[in-house]
């Protein structure tokens, strides 16, 4: 094992992007804290960091992976990196709760684009790893849940497992070679964008077997709606029920459920009940009249 996670240091590295080991099948960095340091050796000049002692070096690898199978991580900040983390669900969420992948695809449509091409990579709890190059000039930190619920990002101040390491859960692995694509505009403008206190409204329970792509965007669509400030609220729910409106034509959510999850939305930002009745009733009618077919495989 220590020859093929050595292997996987140097293929990182051969990248341009500094390594670091992290303990045995584990994902934390085998180095020490400021609180431990030893002031000597990398540190005799003061405490460095898992960026500051990350390194490219084939020798320094070589010798630290001869000492013992470390796991390989990648200190996304120095190696100009942004990387999308889409998050499996837990035992402890709710049936029917949309995961990262369904979220960020849910986040990809409603800006107007698809998913972005680029490396990624499977972690053994079943979640994806997307590669980014961060643009210069801007210095992205990490995130948690800022783009959507189940979707983090690792930047400056992170760091992410590399393919070839091993937990107890399974190993990482390369589920797309692609080139690395740069961090989309679109996304570096939703990460660099003021976070607007969110006030979520209540909405009603789905059914357990809902599809959850559809939940996924039925939920960020009530969010958006119910974040809405006064002067384009009515214009939004519309344009956010119409988008929702093609899941009741195909049979993936329940009719009077959008309608009540639309209404809370509507209240939350501030409209009165009989103008949501009238604006969603509307628009779930013109949807579902002008509802393309699903597209099949």
């Amino acid at each position: 094992m220590s020859k093929h996670l050595l292997n996987a240091a140097l293929a990182a590295a051969a990248r341009g992007w500094p390594v670091i080991p992290l303990r045995p099948r584990s994902k934390v960095p085998a180095l020490h804290g400021e609180r431990r340091c030893p002031r000597a050796g990398d540190c005799k000049d003061g405490h460095r960091t898992f960026e500051q002692r990350a390194t490219t070096d084939p020798a320094r690898i070589e010798r630290c992976w001869a000492a013992g199978p470390f796991n390989v991580g990648i200190a996304t900040g120095p190696a100009r990196l942004l990387v999308v983390d889409l998050d499996t669900l837990k035992p402890t969420d709710t049936e029917g709760t949309p995961d990262g992948a369904a979220n960020f695809l849910a986040l990809c449509e409603r800006a107007g684009h698809t998913v972005p091409v680029t490396r990624r990579i499977r972690t053994p709890s079943g979640g994806e790893h997307l590669y980014f190059t961060a643009p210069d000039g801007v210095r992205f930190t990490n995130t948690t849940g800022t783009l959507t619920p189940k979707v983090d990002t690792r930047a400056w101040g992170g760091q992410v497992v590399a393919p070839g390491s091993i937990t107890p859960q399974g190993p990482y692995t390369v589920l797309d070679d692609q080139p690395v694509a740069n961090l989309p505009e679109w996304l570096q403008k939703a990460l660099t964008a003021p976070q607007r206190p969110v006030m979520a409204p209540v909405l009603p329970a789905l059914a357990r077997d809902t599809d959850r792509y559809a939940a996924a965007v039925l939920h960020r669509e009530v969010a958006a709606v119910a974040t809405t400030r006064e002067g384009g609220r009515q214009a939004e729910l519309l344009r956010a029920v119409r988008a929702v409106g093609r899941f009741v034509a195909w049979g993936d959510l329940d009719r009077a459920t959008v309608e009540a999850a639309f209404t809370c939305g509507g209240e939350s930002a501030g409209l009165p009940p009989a103008e949501c009745r009238a604006t969603i009733r509307k628009a779930l009618d013109y949807s579902i009249r002008t509802a393309w077919p699903r597209r099949t495989a």
